[in-house]
């Protein structure tokens, strides 16, 4: 008897892993065609997530202009420009002081390229003029036999540029539209979906769009502490161009890995030109500090804090996304997550059992100043 009812036990156990086993599957099976899905319409959906983030950072300004009697549209237009203008500015912000010294940072890049030759042809390397000639004709050679290549890159790169200036441009026109439109669209939403679907779409959309709101203003903060700290390094050391360099370090912290290592190349090598290697290396060794920080302490914390997160999640999302697609998996990464992490929370909040009310063991108490009368608890189920 004891043999049998261990046998059912077991196929019983067996029966339940496969079944989850199974459900597991196709849980895999549909996020992998939602993936090719999206893969497949990665021209629209990139524009739509680009622009989704610039509302979020923009919609603050917006919502106070329409609370303030402003018509939907006057104020997605004034602040669709305003977003123009503080984009262009930072460009000219960035471009105009550099182009300013353009010939000091020609001049010395001259110097700087002098200076490597004269310690290269030293100890230990020792590498004469001859040989700096001879790989220079090597290199041309190879430039030469790849005429071909070179030009299929170039039109490649053409092609990148003009996809990148589409993609902007799209993701500026659906940054309007969801400023003006915006609140009409949970309304709309609700009524175009059956049953359940009404209320429970619309409350996980509204929670993700707060936690997209949180991530930019998030990824804003750590990119101020970013121009703040580099900033502050870069006018200790001299380095000419602070302000700009500081601009684009703030900039460039949208951008995950890619961005902080263009800001920080531009600054080492304006450093290396102006003011020689020993302060290029300090320059070098305050932004390594600086980044270490700011990917290891500070986003995780401010992300953790914004998103529900806990900070090994988000270091854990950067990487997994990175490797999964890039520069732009790392973008996606945290957001991603955090919209992940809000429908599961929604929906164990939904599935989960209501705590039960302990039945009292003396008269119910008065209810308390703005809280109403809700009556005695229920009593407790009777065990069957």
């Amino acid at each position: 008897m004891p043999a049998t009812l261990n046998a059912k036990k077991s196929r019983a156990a067996l029966r339940t892993s496969a079944r989850v086993s199974m459900e597991m599957l196709l849980v895999v099976l549909m996020a992998a065609v939602v993936l090719w899905t999206l893969g497949q319409m990665w021209s629209i959906v990139w524009p739509l997530v680009i622009a989704l983030l610039l509302t979020t950072l923009t919609w603050p300004v917006t919502r106070f202009l329409r609370r303030h009697g402003w018509h939907p549209t006057l104020a997605a237009s004034v602040v669709t420009v305003l977003f123009l203008l503080v984009a262009a500015g930072t460009v000219v912000l960035i471009a105009v002081p550099v182009a300013s010294q353009s010939g000091e940072l020609a001049t010395g890049v001259g110097n700087g390229i002098k200076q490597l030759r004269d310690w290269a042809a030293g100890p230990p390397l020792n590498i004469g003029d001859e040989q700096v000639s001879k790989a220079l004709d090597t290199a041309v050679t190879r430039i030469q036999s790849s005429v071909g290549s070179l030009v299929t890159a170039a039109l490649t790169g053409v092609g990148t540029v003009v996809n990148g200036l589409v993609t902007t441009v799209l993701a500026l026109f659906l940054m309007f539209f969801f400023l003006k439109d915006g609140p009409r669209f949970l309304p709309w939403l609700t009524r175009q979906l059956p049953g359940r679907l009404a209320v429970d779409v619309p409350a996980i959309a509204v929670r993700g769009w707060d936690t997209l709101g949180s991530f930019v203003l998030s990824q804003a903060f750590v990119g101020l502490l970013d121009a703040v700290f580099i900033g502050l390094g870069l006018w200790i050391v001299g380095v000419p161009l602070v302000l700009p360099l500081a601009v684009l370090t703030f900039v460039a912290a949208f951008v995950p890995i890619i961005g902080a290592l263009f800001a920080g190349f531009v600054a080492v090598l304006i450093a290396l030109v102006s003011n020689g290697p020993t302060d290029a290396l300090i320059v070098l060794a305050i932004i390594v500090a600086v980044q270490q920080l700011e990917g290891n302490v500070f986003q995780p914390m401010v992300q953790s804090r914004g998103l529900g997160l806990h900070a090994a999640v988000v270091l854990l999302a950067v990487t997994l996304g990175g490797s999964l697609a890039g520069i732009v998996g790392s973008l996606l990464a945290v957001p991603v997550a955090a919209l992940i992490a809000v429908v599961w929370n929604y929906f164990r909040e939904q599935l989960g059992d209501p705590p039960r009310r302990p039945e009292p063991d003396g008269p119910a108490p008065e209810p308390g100043p703005g809280k109403p009368d809700t009556g005695p608890a229920a009593p407790a189920p009777k065990a069957t």
